[in-house]
């Protein structure tokens, strides 16, 4: 018998571990084309847009959110200075909503416009329908950032910086100096980070 629940246990183990090895090798490589780019997307405006709609000159910064997770709102003055900055450079900047396991609660539509207005934000806050773009991108948590160059060719993937917890700690600012590269025409330098925050709540 404890044998039988040994081999059970193990298989269990075998099985979890697939899972996330197949969930890890679904995060977009760097290079990778903008996925989804055509796909109707609601914003809280009422709206419907594309990631072809939002793309500028020099690009596009997608950054998967919400409006309930505690790195989501300790990095609210952070995101907004990024996407402003993105802005200024003539990168296109969309904040997706991909918690479908949510729609009933802090996570709404409804909930949405109300976090988007509150937050004063200049740029879409668009909701990912059934996470559907998540699921392309491979994006698992929030806050995590794509940015895409103006050949739609994904250049940098994770954090806004290196410390999501605090603000007060930040060494270096990933996503701006990405952004300041890329404009640039350099390679960017660190083209992946680690992004630290609430999972997407998928159905």
């Amino acid at each position: 018998m404890k044998r039988s629940i040994m081999i059970f246990a193990g298989l269990g183990l075998s099985l979890l571990f697939g899972f996330c090895m197949s969930r890890s090798a679904d995060n977009l490589p760097i290079g990778s084309s903008l996925p989804k780019s055509t796909v109707t997307l609601k914003d809280i405006s009422g709206k419907n847009i594309t990631l072809d709609d939002i793309k500028k000159n020099n690009g596009l910064l997608v950054m998967f959110s919400c409006n309930t997770c505690p790195y989501v709102i300790k990095n609210q003055a952070r995101t907004k200075e990024i996407c402003g900055y993105a802005l200024k450079n003539d990168i296109g900047v969309i904040l997706l909503n991909s918690n479908e396991g949510d729609r009933d609660g802090g996570n709404s539509f409804a909930e949405m416009q109300s976090y988007g207005k509150g937050q004063n934000y200049g740029w879409p806050y668009a909701l990912d329908k059934n996470s559907e773009l998540a699921n392309a991108f491979g994006a698992s948590r929030t806050p995590e950032c794509y940015l895409f160059d103006k050949n739609n060719k994904l250049v940098y993937h994770g954090a806004i910086d290196d410390s999501p917890g605090s603000e007060e700690s930040v060494k270096r600012h990933h996503l701006q100096v990405a952004i300041d590269e890329m404009v640039q025409g350099k390679d960017v330098s660190v083209k992946e980070t680690r992004s630290v925050g609430c999972t997407i709540k998928r159905t």
